[in-house]
C-alpha cells in the first residue's frame, strides 16, 4: 500500500459530497488541494491544519439535536474532534460522539457526508492559528437519550430543531440542520 492510500476513501467521501452538493464545490475544492497536498492530514501535528470528524447527533426520536458547549472554544458546536492519524473520518465522528454525549447506543443515519466545513481556529499556548477540515456526519441515539457531560464540555443539551437559532447562530451548523431535515422524510419511509 502506498503512503497516500489512506487518504484515498475521504478523497471518495468528498467527491461523492461535491456531487450531491455542487453549490458547495469552492470549499469542497479547497478541502480535495488539502488532502492531496498534505499525506499527514490526518495528524494534529501538521500546524497549518488538519482533519477532524464530527457528529450532528439526533436523539432516538429525531427531534433533537446534541450540542455540546465546549470547554476551549466556549461556544455550543456539534460533538467532534480531532482525528490523530485515524484517516476514518466516520470512525472519528462515531467515536468522538461517543466520548462527548456518554451516550450508550449511537448508529449512523447514513454513511454519506451530511456536510463539511473548514473553519479556523485560535492560537492557543503552543499552537499558531489553524484550520480545522471538518467531516460531518449523521447520527441517531438509539438507546437511551441519557447523556454524561465529559471534561471536554461545560454543558450538553438536547435543542429541538425549532430552538437550535436560540444556542447558536453559526452557519454551518444551521447548514448540517437544513440538510438533516431534507433527509428526514426519507428516513421516516424507510
Amino acid at each position: 500500500m502506498s503512503p497516500d492510500d489512506n487518504r484515498q476513501p475521504l478523497l471518495q467521501l468528498l467527491n461523492d459530497y461535491v456531487a450531491r452538493y455542487p453549490g458547495e464545490s469552492g470549499m469542497v475544492q479547497r478541502y480535495l488541494d488539502f488532502v492531496q497536498a498534505n499525506p499527514n492530514c490526518f495528524a494534529r501535528s501538521l500546524l497549518i491544519g488538519h482533519v477532524t470528524g464530527s457528529a450532528f447527533l439526533l436523539d432516538s426520536g429525531c427531534k433533537q439535536v446534541l450540542l455540546t458547549h465546549h470547554a476551549k472554544l466556549d461556544r455550543w458546536l456539534q460533538p467532534g474532534g480531532h482525528a490523530d492519524g485515524e484517516s476514518n473520518v466516520a470512525s472519528v465522528a462515531m467515536q468522538e460522539a461517543l466520548e462527548e454525549s456518554g451516550l450508550p447506543d449511537i448508529e449512523f443515519v447514513t454513511s454519506e457526508l451530511l456536510d463539511v466545513d473548514i473553519h479556523a481556529i485560535p492560537a492557543r499556548k503552543d499552537e499558531p492559528e489553524h484550520f480545522h477540515y471538518d467531516c460531518r456526519f449523521l447520527l441517531k441515539s438509539s438507546g437511551s437519550d441519557q447523556f454524561v457531560v465529559s471534561e471536554e464540555s461545560h454543558d450538553l443539551a438536547w435543542v429541538p430543531f425549532e430552538s437550535l437559532t436560540r444556542y447558536t447562530e453559526e452557519e454551518s451548523i444551521l447548514r448540517m440542520l437544513a440538510k438533516t431535515m431534507d433527509i428526514l422524510p426519507d428516513l421516516s419511509a424507510r
